[in-house]
């Protein structure tokens, strides 16, 4: 197992060590797990209580955050959350760079354009007319419909689905079970039921996007479903027909983003949040966690709750229902007391 020293972390993630410098240190760990040769970090004072408590053998911690144990090595960065990333980057094994070639057992349509090394996995499919760039990677059992175009040195993981005419750009990681270009949700009420609308777009994924595990993403009812360049996109998030993503935005596990809802460059999202049909996010707006989305807001805005609203807002409105037991209690109160007096008259 790979060791490094203390000088060499430090010099790594440019922080600067009180301790001894020639200490060998195994990993990375949390403060709550880390063993005697492991190293953690502590990016804010509410952790304070763990760090007091660590078996690490050094901590990364803020230039200035004061610390009183003695035993403990410290390095001390800008931002240690960051830094602790440059850590556990060098520890971390490389994933295995799958072999150029197509697996005996791989369906290629003779149609089907390949780049120059690609990697086609066991059991995939690639489709009529589709386009794989080069050196990207198909893990196993992935279907590639027809008329779809990969950009190069994209990774695709175990049983993803690309429907018909989907495209990727170049440098695009997509995690396993992720579904991209299924038909939209969009039915019409008629006398005899649901009656189901055509979904005859597509989507498209520009470069350097990356789609966590599970993930659905709809082709357009008509046009393009769009995610920009640079998003990241996590587990079990659900992006309707229409979508539209701006570059460089961030939207963590288990959204739901409902149709033709245009999100603007740098948009951060948070778990379990969920956003209406038709709204207009601006750039920046950063979506808290377990939020709902009903109105749309201009660049830069952040909103908080159900329904989303500014975040000092909804901060006065939590506030406020915490108090809610209380005042109904001191309500009843009054009222009895006021009804004993009535009763004196």
């Amino acid at each position: 197992m790979t060791t490094r020293t203390l000088i060499d972390l430090a010099s790594a993630c440019g922080a600067s060590l009180e301790g001894d410098a020639t200490r060998a240190i195994r990993g990375p760990a949390s403060l709550r797990d880390a063993r005697s040769d492991e190293i953690s970090f502590c990016a804010h004072p509410r952790f304070r209580p763990e760090l007091e408590r660590t078996q690490a053998a050094a901590v990364l911690v803020p230039r200035d955050m004061v610390v009183e144990r003695k035993d403990l090595a410290l390095l001390r960065c800008d931002n240690s959350s960051r830094a602790f990333t440059t850590i556990v980057r060098l520890f971390a094994p490389p994933r295995a760079k799958a072999a150029p070639g197509v697996h005996p057992s791989a369906v290629i349509d003779p149609t089907a354009e390949l780049g120059a090394e690609v990697s086609i996995g066991a059991l995939c499919h690639v489709g009529p007319l589709a386009r794989i760039g080069a050196r990207s990677v198909l893990r196993a059992q992935v279907e590639i419909g027809e008329g779809c175009q990969l950009g190069e040195d994209c990774e695709v993981f175990p049983g993803v689905v690309l429907y018909e005419g989907v495209r990727l750009g170049s440098r695009c990681v997509v995690h396993a079970g992720c579904v991209i270009g299924s038909d939209g949700h969009g039915f019409e009420p008629r006398p005899e039921g649901w009656v189901k609308i055509p979904q005859c777009g597509t989507v498209s994924i520009e470069d350097d996007v990356e789609i966590g595990a599970n993930s659905a993403i709809d082709r357009a009812r008509f046009g393009v479903t769009r995610i920009g360049r640079g998003t990241k996109i996590d587990n079990l998030v659900h992006i309707g027909h229409n979508v539209v993503i701006g570059p460089d935005s961030m939207i963590v596990a288990q959204v739901g983003i409902s149709g033709s809802t245009r999100l603007g460059r740098g948009v951060v999202v948070g778990g379990q949040a969920g956003l209406s049909g038709h709204l207009e996010l601006g750039d920046g707006v950063r979506v808290g966690g377990g939020a709902a989305v009903v109105d749309s807001w201009p660049a830069g805005t952040e909103v908080w709750g159900f329904p989303a609203r500014p975040f000092k807002e909804a901060v006065r409105a939590m506030a406020h229902a915490a108090r809610a037991e209380q005042l109904t209690k001191r309500v009843r109160e009054l009222e009895q007391r006021l009804k004993k007096l009535e009763e004196t008259r």
